[in-house]
Parts: C-alpha cells; structure tokens; sequence
C-alpha cells in the first residue's frame, strides 16, 4: 500500500470562481482543512495553498486548472514525492450530482486539470473524482462547469464534499483499496 503524502485539490483561482462545480476540489481541501484546524497559506514559491495535516501536504494548486500540473509536480520534486503517493481531488461531468469515485490511477477522462497532472506525474496518481452533473451539452460545457450550483443541488454537493473528507482521511488510514470499497458506492439519498 502507497503512502499518502499530498492530496491536491483542483480548481481556479479567484471569487469570480469560488463556488463554480469546477471548484469542488478546492471546496474539499478547504473543507478538510477547516475540519482539521489547518491553515491554508498561499506559497509563492510553489504555486498553491499549502498546509500541512501530520506528515501529508494540503494543496490547491494556483496555476489554473489547465496547469494545475505544474504547481503539483514541483511539489513532488522537492518534497521527494512518488506519483502513487499523490491523491489529486477533482470535479468530474461523467458522474452523477454528488457520487464519488476513487481510483488508485488512469487516465485523465478528458479533464484538462487531470490532463495537466498526467503530463508532468504519468498516470499513476490517486484520484477522487465527485460527480458535478452532466452538461446539457458539450456546447454548454464550460458554462456548465464554470456555473455555480443550482440551490436544489447545493445539499446533495455539502454532503459529497463531507464524504469526500472521510474519503480523503480513509485513504490515509487504510489505503485506497479500502476506500474504493466503501466510498465508491453509490450513495443513498
């Protein structure tokens, strides 16, 4: 079983983005980081937010979602940090409202954040993809993913990022095949 070392959070920077679906990776990393009393400080050497949970490193990568790899990869340089000890949290369009789904490695599903990623770490990351809806079509597609949640929506979107928290510490604790096993259901409303 890989460690756990850094859990990255994708998303774009800036208000005009804080509560976009694309920002669900930020909103589970600040979420775990308020749970656990961590504080979050902007590092302009690397990039990101940065904080740190015991010996794993809490990252939102600065660099826009399109080169969150960047930012990423420089942190795994220094700090000595193998891909399969990566856990990289994104928003995902082919899952629905709400569902999680982690993966030991793969591909980047067409996620241009994960793209990012796979280019400077190769395919063998963890990840934890929370379901954000399906676009209305892919002309819609960035409009979709850079919209804010309906307020119908809202509740089932706390919860997955309340799971994904539990995820997050489940993986530390146990690894990512026990987590699969639990958190890769389909959740109950």
């Amino acid at each position: 079983m890989a460690d756990l070392r850094l859990v990255a959070g994708l998303g774009n920077p800036g208000t005009q983005y804080a509560d976009t679906r694309h920002n669900v990776g930020f909103m589970v990393v600040d979420a775990f980081a308020a749970k656990e009393r961590i504080d979050l400080a902007p590092s302009t050497r690397w990039g990101c937010e940065l904080g740190k949970w015991g010996d794993i490193l809490l990252a939102k990568p600065l660099t826009y979602m399109n080169r969150s790899g960047q930012a990423i990869a420089a942190l795994t340089r220094y700090f000595k940090i193998a891909p399969e000890e990566v856990l990289v949290v994104v928003d995902d369009v082919a899952l629905p409202l709400g569902r999680l789904r982690l993966r030991p490695s793969g591909s980047d599903g067409g996620h241009n954040g994960l793209r990012s990623v796979v280019d400077h770490l190769g395919e063998m990351f963890q990840r934890l993809r929370i379901g954000i809806g399906a676009s209305p079509g892919a002309e819609e597609m960035v409009d979709h993913v850079l919209g804010t949640f309906a307020p119908d929506e809202e509740r089932i979107v706390r919860e997955a990022i309340q799971r994904s928290v539990e995820a997050i510490k489940h993986v530390a604790e146990h690894g990512i095949t026990s987590a699969m096993n639990i958190y890769n259901r389909a959740e109950t409303s």
